[in-house]
């Protein structure tokens, strides 16, 4: 039997076992490092509940002596044990024929830590002698000793039958599920894409390259188009010597094709092929295919559209059902003073005015605990310094200036263009008071601009520093330089484009990534380069400061998401899962979780405490570059290169709406600062804004049957449209709302 959830019990064959064991080894790698994984729960992940016969293959012997040699390798002594015995394995049998099987290098990147504990990394943040621990970082299947061994990840591709008879095979399929009933004919169609690739594969593997080009011609046309770019990788391999190392096909190998499909329909699928005995087909399905089987009415075409077209097929529905506290932390209480301007407000009658917005504003949202909020302490936040409470304070004070947005009420929008921009713009950011902006360029530069006429000045020389009474009031502001002062300034270190910068929250410090594989922390004191954190091997494409600060992550090349503090140089913890690569990581408001968007067209969401992967969504059909949280932190909404806008309600787990519009890559997402507006900016020019409230109050995510996985989104994207603005010929790569609800965008202009 496949590995099918909730399907009928059968006895399982030790095939599965091998298949089962290295797709959570190998494929699946949805745990992340940190130190936080105990042994017991890999021996339960590993082995799984199928009881194979003990009689067991040649082939799939030396497979399992090559999983127990890489367990053993990585201490998981219980997991060996458990898996010999479930397997029927003698006790010295993988010790003797390890050197047969010649898989010694299963695995492209298992995570484990050494420590376990949830918390036992974080332990260590807040004392500061602690040194960090080792982790073991994921590598990539790139080449070289980095590399599984490509053999055994190649093995399951052995022949298995006539190559002449693989175009009669996947016809005879196709001409059953096109006679089937209309109810169940959407879902079995899933079937086609994958097996088509597993069958074009194997005649590759096989050096039938006249016939895979047959097959290739035949049926590659019937893909649905959202799968043309894969299509495209895959019509180069074809010789057996262009899959090795190849990502493509390490992907498609190491992590079994997601389908959610009906008991009816499945059970009408596997009748055929039994009936049939077309074991080629059958056995791809084993081999491959993960059918994750639910109970009632089949899903429409547009249902399943709508959650297709991800690498890997849709997610597990258990991959979703984990507990999120998305709510937000419990806001510290601190007394507004009354300042000049409420004072003299007395003399218009505006002083009744400013104490009621002020009540609205801020008082109702840090009152009362938020019941799905996680506690205060679930991580160590760093504590407020006194300059955060005079921040707090202007915030609350802007607050209650703040304009109301809605669809009588859409927010002006001030957009700056970079002019000139031979270096090449290649990311933005603006600090949460608007009083900064940052440009990253492919010159390797970081460039900061001042947008107030406050000028950037650095810190004194040590000499002169040493005259300067430490005592007096306005000692900050005698540290700082005035002969230094000017409009921007240039911040040289990296060796490579930068492709990502983000302020912390406190405008003390810059962090900016690059393609020569660093992040970079630099003060904006002394406007030099602090740290330099080296944990990716690859180009890094995005990194992001929490909303409390200490804590960023980033994300590239590598596939693999970090964790950092800014005093640690090495990461706390490592989300590996992705199977392409990280393009964008947002922070979760309340600071517990982070968002990750990749070129394998899903989002996944990381408990930051536990290093697991809590939320999987599937949907976009191409690459995601754009992610932006809900100020209320329930809903998440994305863009992609498919130019759609997709919307998530991260409690449930489900896409709750599409807004459709733009016409090219949604590079740039932001909620206004009360969640009423969603804009988005593209690379076809334009600032969109929609109405979040209705898109977000028409659904009622209750009705949702989450067990079926059933979603009917409204086609209402023209209702929730707001308004366009376009650009004369610029780029939207930025979006940020100021404290009282003014839109910025930022791009360079493109002659």
């Amino acid at each position: 039997m496949a590995a099918v959830q909730d399907g009928p019990t059968e006895p399982e064959s030790a095939k599965e076992i091998k298949t089962e064991t290295l797709n959570d080894a190998t494929g699946n790698h949805t745990a992340a490092v940190g130190g936080v994984l105990s042994t017991s729960p890999v021996a339960t992940t590993s082995v799984g509940t199928p009881k194979p016969s003990p009689l067991v293959g040649t082939d799939d012997q030396q497979t399992l002596l090559a999983v127990l040699q890489f367990l053993r390798k990585n201490k998981l002594i219980e997991s060996v044990d458990t898996l010999r015995r479930e397997a029927g394995l003698a006790e010295d049998a993988d010790d003797s024929q390890t050197a047969e099987g010649g898989a010694t290098g299963v695995g492209a990147g298992v995570n484990l830590g050494a420590e376990s504990g949830d918390a036992s990394l974080f332990s260590r943040v807040s004392g500061a002698t602690a040194a960090p621990s080792t982790t073991i970082a994921p590598a990539p299947p790139k080449g070289g000793e980095d590399q599984p061994d490509v053999n055994v990840v190649l093995s399951a591709y052995s022949q298995q039958g006539d190559p002449a008879l693989y175009q009669v095979y996947y016809s005879g399929l196709k001409n059953f599920i096109e006679s089937v009933l209309d109810c169940h004919r959407a879902e079995l169609s899933q079937v086609f894409y994958p097996l088509f690739v597993h069958m074009y594969l194997e005649l590759v593997y096989n050096n039938h390259e006249n016939e895979a080009k047959a097959f290739f011609e035949k049926f590659s046309g019937d893909q649905e188009c959202y799968y043309q770019d894969d299509l495209r990788v895959l019509s180069g391999l074809t010789k057996k010597e262009h899959m090795k190392g190849n990502e493509t096909l390490l992907d498609f190998r190491t992590s079994k094709f997601v389908l959610r499909i009906s008991r009816d329909s499945y059970q009408l699928l596997k009748r055929h092929l039994q009936e049939r005995q077309n074991n080629q087909i059958w056995n791809i399905i084993q081999e491959h295919l993960y059918i994750d089987i639910f109970d009632g009415m089949p899903r429409s075409k547009s249902q399943i559209d709508s959650m297709s077209g991800s690498l890997a097929g849709e997610a597990k529905r258990e991959a979703n059902k984990a507990k999120v506290f998305y709510g937000l932390l419990k806001e510290p209480e601190i007394e507004v003073p009354l300042d000049d301007e409420d004072e003299e407000g007395e003399n218009e009658e505006g002083k009744p005015k400013k104490k009621k917005p002020k009540k609205d504003s801020m008082g109702s949202k840090s009152k009362k605990q938020d019941p799905n909020a996680p506690q205060q302490n679930r991580i160590p936040l760093p504590e407020l310094k006194d300059s955060d409470k005079l921040d707090k304070i202007m915030n609350m004070k802007e607050a209650t200036k703040r304009i109301r947005l809605g669809p009588d009420a859409l927010p002006s929008i001030c957009f700056y263009s970079f002019l000139n921009a031979y270096q090449g713009l290649t990311a933005v950011d603006f600090t949460d008071d608007s009083s900064l902006i940052a440009g990253g360029f492919a010159d390797s530069t970081v460039r900061v601009w001042s947008v107030t006429p406050k000028k950037l000045r650095g810190v004194k020389s040590a000499a002169d520093l040493s005259l300067i009474d430490k005592e007096s009031d306005d000692v900050l502001e005698r540290i700082m330089d005035e002969k230094t002062a000017s409009e921007s300034k240039i911040l040289y270190g990296h060796s490579g484009p930068v492709y990502g910068i983000s302020f912390s929250p406190d405008r003390n410090y810059l962090l900016s990534c690059s393609e020569d594989g660093t992040v970079r922390l630099w003060s904006l004191q002394t406007f030099t380069c602090l740290v330099g954190y080296k944990g990716h091997n690859y180009p890094v494409w995005d990194t992001q400061f929490s909303p409390y600060g200490y804590y960023f992550v980033s994300g590239g090349h590598d596939r693999v998401a970090r964790l950092w503090a800014t005093d640690h140089y090495q990461p706390l913890r490592m989300f590996a899962g992705h199977l392409a690569d990280i393009t964008c990581t947002r922070f979760h408001p309340n600071s517990n979780y982070v968002a990750t968007g990749s070129a394998d067209r899903t989002i996944r969401l990381w408990d930051i405490l536990t290093g697991n992967c809590v939320r999987i969504f599937t949907g976009h059909k191409g690459p995601i570059h754009s992610l932006a949280f809900s100020p209320n932190g329930k809903f998440l909404a994305s863009g992609a290169t498919d130019g759609r806008v997709l919307l998530w309600d991260i409690g449930h787990g489900l896409m709750i709406g599409e807004l459709k519009g733009h016409t090219d890559t949604v590079y740039a997402l932001k909620f206004s600062r009360d969640g009423e507006i969603l804009a988005s900016g593209s690379m076809d020019n334009t600032v969109r804004l929609w109405d979040s409230v209705k898109a977000f109050d028409d659904i009622e995510t209750d009705d949702f049957t989450t067990a079926t996985g059933h979603i009917h989104l409204p086609e209402n994207s023209q209702e929730l449209l707001l308004g366009t603005y376009m650009t004369k010929s610029t780029p939207v790569i930025h979006l940020h709302f100021t404290r009282r609800n003014l839109l910025l965008a930022a791009g360079a202009y493109n002659p």
